[in-house]
């Protein structure tokens, strides 16, 4: 089992309309030792990839250091004044370390050790894993809905009702279940119908939104297929994005990134985020199509790809994790420089 360690809160805010203002995160928290076991479902456990490498070299393991990354590089700029961020960004300068990871890693990491143990999702049991590891550490910037849900699974409560009855009833279509679940598509990348079948299954158990599954489902596709594409040429951006569109369904999330693909090569990252959203909404459809084209542009250069999120600004933490997690699945983190990964806040992998 993987070491647990606790570490500090950063703050979290969404630039709107050029202001600073202070939101809470949309998802949770930690890691603890894996619940019981489930019943057998017949399937073998997969290892990342379905592949023989060793897992801590994988696409997988990748893309989650990668998201980890992405999320503390991003945090860090939630803190400061706009002034500041668009000088420090204007010249390219990092922020202090150390960079605290949120609650996008937090659970990314409780659903990696869930694939590690089952091979594939186990809602009751992941649903309780995310509440055990928000209890262990609810202090990572988890936003209001997402401290009910998982206080109220935590003590019992079936996470099918509590999750449906946020929002009048439609649930919560944040952007939580797409900010950890890239490295569940380069887990699975062999089979996409299985990484899409898995990603939904994955948001359902704290998001009961349909647009709130299709923007992990359409992460977690992004991340197979970037896993997929190692050693041969990164797609072209338009039609990385249109491949990932076409396997979900009908929807704000699929329109988002089918916009995002008609962009022409130039676009700026300011325009690109201003007609896709770059998550001040905290939604799905407003923070995955903007995500997933700044990733399809870099998919050969994880920094650049993470500072060509940031400078959408929005929930930064968030979309630079979906970004750097989806890139990563592809380069690891070999071109990272050395004091970016000092920088970032140890994590427990």
């Amino acid at each position: 089992m993987l070491p647990i360690i606790q570490g500090q809160q950063t703050p979290r805010q969404a630039r709107v309309s050029g202001l600073p203002v202070h939101v809470g995160a949309p998802d949770g928290k930690q890691l603890v030792a894996a619940p019981p076991a489930p019943a057998q479902s017949g399937r073998r456990p997969t290892r990342p990839g379905d592949s023989n490498a060793h897992p801590r070299h994988s696409p997988a393991l990748d893309s989650l250091h990668g998201l980890v990354l992405g999320d503390a590089f991003g945090d860090q700029w939630l803190a400061l004044s706009v002034d500041e961020a668009q000088a420090r960004y204007a010249a390219r300068e990092l922020c202090p370390a150390p960079w605290g990871w949120t609650d996008d890693s937090a659970m990314a990491l409780v659903l990696v050790r869930h694939l590690a143990e089952y091979g594939e999702v186990h809602q009751d049991v992941l649903a309780r894993g995310f509440a055990a590891g928000y209890a262990a550490d609810p202090e990572r910037g988890y936003g209001p809905s997402m401290h009910r849900v998982l206080r109220a699974i935590g003590e019992g409560g079936d996470w099918r009702a509590v999750t449906s009855e946020l929002f009048g009833g439609q649930g919560s279509h944040g952007n939580g279940a797409a900010m950890r679940v890239a490295p569940l598509g380069a887990w699975l990348a062999a089979d996409l119908d299985r990484v899409a079948e898995q990603a939904r299954l994955s948001a359902e158990t704290t998001h009961f939104h349909v647009e709130a599954a299709a923007g992990a489902v359409a992460v977690a596709l992004a991340a197979a297929l970037a896993a997929r594409s190692r050693g041969t040429a990164a797609p072209e951006r338009p039609d990385f994005l249109l491949q990932v569109a076409e396997l979900l369904p009908d929807g704000d999330v699929r329109s988002g990134l089918r916009i995002a693909a008609r962009m022409p090569a130039g676009t700026s990252v300011r325009h690109a985020a201003a007609v896709l959203g770059s998550g001040y909404r905290l939604s799905a459809p407003d923070t995955v199509p903007f995500a997933l084209w700044a990733a399809a542009g870099h998919l050969d250069d994880l920094p650049e790809a993470i500072w060509t999120c940031l400078g959408g600004w929005g929930d930064t933490d968030t979309t630079c994790a979906i970004t750097a997690g989806v890139v990563a699945a592809r380069t690891g983190l070999g071109g990272v420089p050395e004091h970016w990964l000092t920088a970032r806040e140890t994590f427990p992998v």
